[in-house]
């Protein structure tokens, strides 16, 4: 049974925080809005509200999550069932356009999202609350556990010369928020001053619980993440996508495993192997292994790499271990590496690890082979700043 009551099941539950919602309504949602009972919040919330309820929207990844990653648009239509539009806010527009918000009084955000900056709900939760306060309608988050805690910081401060839809505002990569919490930031700080926001907070949270903490149902909240422990090595496994380094996409344990097929994972692994200790990386092991991808980069050929499995949540450092890893593939792999070219995530012209990384001087450290106390240099960059803005934000 659930010990967190999230902010959909706050607003299912309870008849008063219902009434404060006499509008029409939109309700921004995927695959992973559900209820404790793994009921989807669009039944739910039809059932509850009746014709209230005008229009669907849906994320990176479609409403129904089941869409691939990086400029994979999905289309609009008329849901066959509920019989509503459902527009996506990740089509030739991550921003809603008038037309969609026509005749909403309340839209409610319900997506499940994963602690990461690279992870696009954020943006498209910001973007939604910008394009509403123009229009005087209310946005109202229907807040979710943060799945790899609240609690735990790592990675740099994006630096704004490299935003985009990976990273729209200055928070390092795991940035210890709550999607209410991010939203409470976006209108103190960044753009959304002027929206009418609502925080239906969870109870029942502490922003130290893991997922499992919770006692929550897990549904996947993009294809690629199917359980709990690849939320927590996407932290550090996303840093690929920029790379010609497979991070395990088409197979079964993507983002958790690595590799290229001009690896010889058990030899290179020896060479790893007191590079990590002197660096001091704990809380996982580095299993080496062979996998074939059936899509994706390196596609039929057998890629020699390594699963990371995660033995203390606690002291794993997955951005610092995959810059670590990078950094010294990069140079075992010499001209078989490459960086991966625009476009990314509709941008042109930067380099894509850039804007995953959000600078370029993480791509410098790993090309000159860079020290550990030049990458905390810049691990500590407008480190203070955001933790004084966070603090002020928190919730929980």
């Amino acid at each position: 049974m659930a010990i967190v009551q999230t902010g959909l099941s706050r607003l299912l539950s309870d008849t008063n925080v219902q009434r404060m919602f006499k509008g029409n309504i939109g309700y921004l949602c995927h695959s992973a809005s559900v209820t404790e009972n793994l009921e989807h919040g669009l039944i739910a919330i039809q059932r509850t509200f009746g014709s209230q309820l005008k229009k669907i929207f849906g994320p990176q990844h479609g409403f129904v999550t089941d869409v691939q990653d990086n400029m994979v648009e999905t289309n609009h239509y008329i849901h066959p069932y509920f019989k509503l539009p459902v527009y996506s806010l990740y089509s030739e527009t991550r921003i809603p356009t008038d037309e969609m918000l026509e005749g909403l009084d309340h839209i409610f955000v319900d997506l499940q999202d994963v602690g990461t900056r690279i992870y696009t709900y954020i943006y498209t939760m910001t973007l939604l609350m910008e394009a509403c306060q123009k229009k005087g309608i209310e946005v109202v988050i229907l807040d979710r556990p943060n799945p790899i805690d609240a609690d735990t910081l790592e990675g740099n401060i994006l630096d704004m010369n490299y935003a985009s839809f990976v990273g729209r505002h200055p928070i390092p990569v795991r940035h210890g928020l709550t999607m209410g919490e991010v939203a409470k930031m976006h209108q103190k700080y960044w753009g959304g001053k002027d929206c009418k926001l609502t925080v239906l907070e969870m109870k029942g949270y502490d922003r130290k619980m893991s997922y499992e903490d919770t006692k929550l149902p897990w549904v996947i909240p993009s294809p690629n993440l199917p359980t709990v422990e690849a939320a927590y090595t996407f932290v550090g496994t996303v840093l690929y996508e920029g790379t010609n380094i497979s991070e395990g996409r088409g197979t079964t344990r993507s983002l958790e495993i690595i590799g290229h097929p001009k690896i010889e994972a058990f030899g290179f692994h020896e060479k790893l192997k007191p590079v990590l200790e002197k660096a001091n990386l704990k809380g996982f092991v580095l299993r080496p292994l062979v996998f074939l991808p059936t899509f994706q980069k390196h596609q039929g050929k057998p890629c020699g790499g390594y699963q990371i499995h995660v033995t203390d949540r606690k002291t794993f450092e997955p951005w610092r271990l995959c810059q670590y890893l990078l950094r010294e593939m990069y140079h075992e792999l010499g001209s078989d590496f490459a960086w991966k070219q625009p476009p990314y995530e509709y941008e042109y012209h930067k380099v894509p690890v850039d804007l995953i990384n959000g600078t370029d001087k993480l791509r410098h450290w790993v090309e000159k082979r860079g020290t550990e106390e030049e990458y905390q240099a810049i691990m500590k960059e407008h480190q203070a700043e955001f933790l004084e803005q966070r603090k002020s934000c928190l919730i929980y």
